[in-house]
């Protein structure tokens, strides 16, 4: 109807053709003399952000933040929540606003697993409180779970999975128990690991990695339509007491992975 009543221009020159053909990176089209512009695909990354770098994309301070290591990306992307200045890890990067705030949804909860330096070593009743639920000055936690992954020295290391985003949980969580943080980096979220990515490296997501995202989110809106609780998660398996292997995260190849609109 609009093509037909003349409302719409190519390169200047008004069309009244259906089925008109126009190259969208080299013709200017407009409607009633107002640019149409292109709609840019959407786009999924996974950063490992450096520690002492802000996940915004700026700082009002002049710090680092991620943006400085977002070389070759054309389009803007936006971080799905953030990691403290002195964290690092994985960080999701997308233009995918909707996408975003279903993953933030604190009714959703995405799991987040991180890998964890702490003072001394954690006995297994302090475990246990873990993951119970520790209460914060902000309330209770949810359930975590918690798995010893090695000794260092006088240190340990701890894995952690948590179903929340709270400021400074983890970190919160780990001095209520005595053992304050060393170094924090996530490894997982959701379907998502971070692999073999070196620090400051980004890679986008592959096709099964993105709808893998999409599926959660779709499957949580389907439950939360039926007037089911999206956050309910399966029983945990009974925890093994001692040490063990941190969980194993699927390698992935920058130079395989293609971004994925």
């Amino acid at each position: 109807m609009l093509i037909a009543s003349g409302r719409v221009t190519v390169n200047g020159k008004v069309v009244t053709e259906l089925g008109t053909k126009v190259d969208p990176e080299r013709d200017h089209v407009k409607v009633d003399g107002k640019h149409l512009e292109n709609a840019q695909p959407f786009v999924y990354l996974i950063l490992n952000k450096p520690k002492n770098v802000m996940s915004t994309l700026d700082d009002p301070g002049g710090r680092p933040t991620v943006k400085n290591f977002l070389h070759g990306v054309s389009v803007r992307v936006f971080p799905v929540g953030r990691l403290d200045f002195d964290s690092e890890g994985l960080m999701l990067l997308t233009n995918n606003g909707d996408l975003t705030q279903a993953l933030l949804h604190p009714r959703y909860h995405v799991p987040k697993t991180y890998l964890i330096k702490v003072k001394s070593v954690l006995t297994d009743a302090e475990i246990a409180q873990l993951e119970k639920g520790i209460k914060l000055e902000d309330g209770m936690t949810s359930p975590a779970t918690v798995k010893k992954v090695r000794k260092a020295e006088a240190n340990s290391w701890v894995e952690i999975t948590i179903h929340e985003g709270r400021k400074h949980q983890v970190k919160r969580m780990l001095e209520a128990v005595g053992h304050p943080v060393i170094k924090l980096t996530r490894v997982k979220m959701g379907p998502l690991t971070l692999g073999d990515l070196g620090s400051g490296e980004f890679r986008f997501l592959t096709d099964r990695e993105a709808n893998a995202l999409r599926d959660i989110v779709e499957q949580r809106r389907t439950l939360e339509k039926e007037g089911k609780d999206p956050g309910v998660r399966p029983p945990k398996p009974p925890r093994r007491p001692g040490w063990a292997k941190p969980s194993k995260t699927k390698r992935h190849s920058t130079k395989k992975a293609r971004p994925v609109a």
